[in-house]
């Protein structure tokens, strides 16, 4: 097996210079963890997506710190080599809570939006590295919503000058995805924004074909809830 160094944050950081791409999927368990570590994923995002996805949840609005700090704990004992990022929740921004996330092994913690910067720019100062997100915010945003507002290169560049080693662009227009990615100087990760960014992130229950219901912009390269349901339903009829 081909070893692969440890993916740090100066990495990921200077990797747009080096013209890497960055890769990115979301977990939420041992498992799965372990599994993206193996396979070379470069950062394994412990999402709050995990409200839609694992808890069943309406959105992420319900994820809580004690969640988001028992999802990181086991992914944290899967990987390995990768960037870990954990996701800070809903009204829960704070140097505090980052220092939680980093305690329970995230490398890194994201946070949507720049409404807080000055405690963004605390949380860098505090020693703990900050991956931003621009575009359409779900812990805010009621719907999904293509953005297609040029405030988001103001406020991208505002991100990097907080400290940011990255920015996640989310449902942005591509157009405007490859301009924010022209006027900062650290790596912009997209989902569902284009191809001119330097790097993507899915969930990765939809790029496996897990979820009920999945956006249209991700590309599901296997049906595993048809295969999973019918490897179950067999199982029944045979102990039935």
């Amino acid at each position: 097996m081909e070893k692969r160094e440890k993916v740090t944050v100066k990495g990921i950081k200077g990797s747009r210079h080096q013209g890497a791409k960055i890769v990115m999927l979301t977990a939420y368990d041992y498992p799965f963890a372990k599994i993206m570590d193996e396979a070379g994923v470069d950062i394994v995002l412990v999402g709050d997506s995990l409200g839609n996805v694992v808890l069943g949840l309406p959105n992420t609005r319900g994820v809580t710190m004690p969640d988001m700090l028992h999802h990181t704990r086991a992914v944290a004992r899967g990987v390995k080599r990768a960037l870990l990022v954990a996701d800070v929740p809903y009204r829960s921004l704070s140097v505090a809570n980052a220092r939680k996330l980093r305690q329970a092994g995230a490398s890194a913690v994201k946070v949507e939006g720049i409404t807080r910067i000055k405690t963004i720019k605390q949380i860098v100062g505090a020693g703990i590295p900050v991956m931003g997100h621009l575009g359409y915010l779900p812990q805010t945003d009621p719907k999904p919503a293509i953005s297609r507002s040029e405030s988001l290169i103001g406020q991208a560049k505002e991100l990097e000058k907080a400290g940011a080693f990255a920015i996640v662009l989310e449902l942005v227009e591509p157009k405007l995805a490859k301009k924010i990615a022209e006027s900062v100087t650290i790596p912009t990760i997209g989902i569902g924004s284009g191809k001119n960014c330097a790097g993507q992130v899915l969930v990765t229950y939809d790029l496996l074909g897990l979820s009920d219901w999945s956006p249209r912009f991700a590309k599901k390269k296997i049906d595993l809830r048809r295969i999973i349901l019918r490897t179950l339903r067999e199982f029944v009829a045979e102990n039935k």
